[in-house]
């Protein structure tokens, strides 16, 4: 078996090669988005574990690559995986949807409707008054968690058509409150130490 897998590389070389450099650039860099982001959530664990399998895929591809630097095809084949991996590693960062967002809503409308249905969602609301260019408007404060986002774009769109939003990332909260039928609580205390009611 090891005789046919070798026999079979050696006379595919010209495309096996160039296709392992691509998966293998794919694949480290996917890992180095996933590792950025958990830095960028606070995980110390995960980083550093995501770190050494990155740097590990990642000099294996380049010790392939210069072994042949006459190659074209394998700058295009490393390159290529390089965009590919990019991309993917922030379509998995999308589907992990970790972490915690603030909101700002802007709105001179009457947004008692919009306040009415997130409370009835359990989101936590902090509402204060504020004066706009354009006249008195109404700022709403929250604190969610990432997964949550698309209830909360569904919930402006269909009660707040026109207002201002502003999302931000946040690294570290403590307390708040959140939709108890939104999920398990299990990263969200971990990452807060606890939910506390409030607001």
């Amino acid at each position: 078996m090891i005789d046919f897998i070798h026999e079979f590389y050696q006379q595919h070389t010209i495309w096996v090669l160039p296709l392992l450099i691509f998966l293998a650039r794919i694949l480290d860099v996917s890992i180095g988005t996933l590792r950025i982001v958990f830095l960028n959530r606070g995980l110390r664990f995960l980083a550093p574990f995501c770190g050494f399998f990155e740097i590990l895929i990642w000099l294996i591809a380049l010790n392939r690559l210069m072994g042949d630097l006459t190659s074209w095809v394998y700058y295009v084949s490393y390159a290529g995986g390089f965009a590919a991996g990019t991309y993917i590693g922030i379509m998995i960062e999308s589907r992990l949807a970790m972490g915690v967002l603030s909101v700002m809503i802007v709105t001179q409308k009457d947004a008692a409707g919009l306040l009415q249905k997130l409370r009835k969602e359990h989101f936590g609301i902090t509402q204060v008054g504020a004066q706009g260019v354009q006249g008195k408007v109404r700022l709403i404060y929250l604190i969610i968690r990432r997964k949550d986002l698309p209830r909360i774009a569904e919930i402006l769109r269909t009660h707040q058509p026109g207002a201002f939003s502003v999302v931000n990332d946040v690294r570290d909260v403590g307390g708040g409150v959140f939709p108890m039928n939104s999920g398990k609580f299990g990263y969200a205390r971990g990452l807060l130490g606890g939910v506390r009611k409030g607001k």
